[in-house]
């Protein structure tokens, strides 16, 4: 009986660590997807619409860059990717010189259509 009693304990063990460690695994990868700091790749989260954000790259994140940079004097971009959350098909993440992030939000033509300020929690 004792035996019984302690091979259930150990199994129950083993599946709680199992479970606890494949959370944490599952946890800290969606809050490094998610989040716009830490380590590993900077923004790149699932919009409400269930959108994954995606770097640009090419003549399309030239452009962003080129529009941004034209509509935010004096900022540094830190990345350009599509856009999940206000409609625009691309934005630009811009740090002005006294630390003040940006999103700049860029339609098609490769027009600025907003900026706003980054709120980090």
């Amino acid at each position: 009986m004792r035996r019984r009693y302690l091979v259930r304990t150990v199994a129950a063990a083993c599946v709680c660590a199992v479970v606890g460690a494949a959370a944490g695994i599952a946890g800290g990868s969606a809050a490094t997807n998610n989040d716009d700091r830490g380590s590993g790749p900077p923004g790149r989260h699932v919009g409400a619409n269930g959108q994954r954000e995606q770097p640009l790259s090419g003549d399309v994140a030239s452009k962003v860059r080129a529009a941004a940079l034209a509509k935010v004097d004096g900022g540094t971009i830190e990345r350009v990717e599509t856009d999940a959350d206000h409609g625009s098909p691309y934005e630009a993440h811009v740090r002005k010189s006294d630390g003040t992030e940006l999103e700049v939000l860029v339609n098609k033509s490769f027009e600025v259509t907003a900026v706003n300020d980054m709120q980090h929690p």
